[in-house]
């Protein structure tokens, strides 16, 4: 019989604080109606597939992914998950859904909640933000599922990610993707036939007119794009343009680069609980079954995540790199601050993840469909590529050798470096798309995301994606290198596969098909220049 006066503990990482300009209205509506998704522990005695060893083989030796067999790896003890079921009975929750592997859907009242995980539910407001619902300090439980409950997300509604964008007129210095793929000399049999191509959207939507005069354009079928509703957001098309344009941006881009690919978009509230609900539908969806994965939303990894959220979307990627699902993520458009703005280097998250493939950008001049000249993206107007040296995420081993630095706070901390590799993200180079209001041209890293798509899926096949990039790169015999001209004029090369801290491991540039191994791609550029903050 389950105790409710059974002593509280504080649930690991949960503890949140409220940004310095938000306005503490009053408590939230006790009878107001809330869904959480409750992450469960993974259950014990289960060996996890050792992503490192696997990385270190060559794509064409991995063996094949099974996402049942995944599900059952990453899955919860069911003892487990009926005992939560039971604490939640006890304070009148009900079960609503469940997402896998082992995240709980609990739906009551706001006052249930605030009795069952210890808090207080607060209406807050915030300049820019507006009204939201929050908290603050740990959520707490029962000590007999103390250990148990790793996360619960739901109970806060700021808006957690904001979408990489920027846009301007149509003129002449921009170009449509598929001359993009053309100056980057993507592999022309890569349509992307028999592939699923998921991605992540935190609002917004897309309308059909718009994805039909664009691909008429191009004289190209417009693609099958499945939409999928997360925690209860769908297709919104029409109630906010940027978030409209960031999501007909990412079918565009995709679409035009990998015409015979499904793209399948999972629609989510923009919160903690959606952005972690949506990337876990999509790598275990047995449905539409994507093997490559994109984001253009995200935050500051150290000043908009609490440790739980953080840690659950991660546990999302290791399970997408376990079942061979590629993830890529856009790693910033602010410069090294990330719109954090208080005089030091941010990384932005999800793309500091160790398993995410984060996306860098430059400035990529071309002419008559060859590229003419590349350079850091960097317009020193808090328009620039992100990237640096994570404060939260350890060096992985797959940088070891790379040549990563030290963050350059305290100058003697290392951490994961990123971006892994970069491609035309600047605004003034932009693309060419159709938004609400016609043709455009956009920049930023919801470009760079789906243009990666196509080099990531040359050989027609589900489930024959890279899982991991990193370390397929690692693996390349004497890289071909060009030299990347930075915007003061000098050009750097340099042996090996080094990490640099604005192109990672270099650009797109001729991302060729190898016959051995066609998921690998055999040459890129190698740069080493110094970081340089927009600030």
């Amino acid at each position: 019989m389950v105790l409710v006066t059974d002593p509280s503990l504080p649930i690991p990482g949960t503890e949140r604080k409220q940004p310095p300009n938000a306005s503490r209205v009053g408590p939230a509506d006790p009878d107001e109606p809330i869904m959480v998704s409750v992450q469960v522990r993974r259950k014990a005695n289960t060996g996890l597939t050792n992503l490192a060893r696997l990385g270190a083989k060559r794509p064409r030796d991995r063996q094949q992914a099974d996402r049942a067999a995944q599900l059952q790896e990453q899955a919860a003890d069911k003892a487990e998950l009926e005992l939560v079921e039971q604490f939640a009975k006890a304070h009148g929750l009900k079960k609503s859904g469940f997402v896998p592997p082992r995240t709980l859907q609990l739906s009551g009242t706001a006052r249930q909640m605030n009795e069952a995980f210890g808090t207080q539910l607060i209406k807050y407001e915030r300049p820019h933000v507006g009204p939201y619902r929050s908290r603050e300090g740990h959520l707490r439980v029962p000590r007999h599922v103390a250990g148990v409950v790793e996360r619960v997300s739901g109970l806060t509604t700021h808006p957690l990610a904001r979408p990489l964008l920027r846009q301007r007129p149509r003129d002449a210095a921009s170009y449509l993707p598929t001359q993009i793929a053309q100056m980057y000399d993507f592999p022309g049999a890569a349509d992307g036939a028999g592939v699923s191509i998921g991605i992540i959207e935190l609002g917004g939507g897309y309308g059909q007119q718009d994805l039909d005069t664009f691909f008429q354009a191009l004289g190209l079928q417009a693609p099958n794009v499945v939409a999928v509703s997360v925690d209860g957001a769908a297709n919104n098309f029409g109630m906010d343009s940027g978030a409209d344009t960031e999501g007909t941006l990412d079918i565009q881009v995709a679409g035009a680069v990998a015409p015979e690919a499904t793209i399948t978009v999972y629609f989510a509230p923009n919160t903690e609980q959606g952005f972690i609900d949506a990337v876990n539908t999509a790598v275990f969806d047995t449905q539409n079954r994507p093997s490559v994965l994109s984001t253009s939303w995200g935050a500051a990894e150290d000043a908009a995540w609490a440790p739980a959220g953080l840690n659950g979307l991660n546990a999302g990627f290791t399970s997408a790199a376990t079942a061979a699902v590629s993830t890529l993520a856009a790693a910033g458009d602010s410069g090294s601050n990330d719109n954090v703005n208080d005089g030091l280097a941010h990384c932005d998250f999800p793309a500091s993840d160790p398993y995410v493939i984060a996306c860098g950008g430059t400035t990529l001049q071309g002419d008559g469909g060859q590229p003419k000249t590349e350079a850091v993206w960097n317009d020193c107007f808090g328009e620039d590529t992100g990237g640096g040296i994570s404060r939260v995420f350890a060096l992985p081993s797959w940088q070891t050798g790379a040549g990563v630095p030290p963050n350059v706070n305290d100058h003697t901390t290392y951490g994961r470096g990123l971006p892994d590799v970069a491609g035309d993200a600047d605004p003034n180079t932009g693309y060419d798309v159709v938004g609400r209001n016609g043709w455009m041209v956009v920049g930023g890293y919801q470009c760079r995301c789906p243009a990666l798509r196509r080099p990531l899926c040359p050989d027609h096949r589900p489930g024959r994606l890279p899982a991991r990039l990193h370390h397929a790169l690692a693996l390349l015999p004497r890289p071909q290198r060009r030299g990347l001209r930075h915007r003061h004029g000098r050009q750097h090369r340099t042996p090996g596969a080094r990490l640099h801290r604005r192109r990672g491991l270099g650009c797109m540039q001729r991302a060729r098909q190898d016959r051995r191994s066609p998921t690998a791609c055999r040459s890129l550029t190698q740069h080493n220049e110094p970081l340089r903050s927009s600030r």
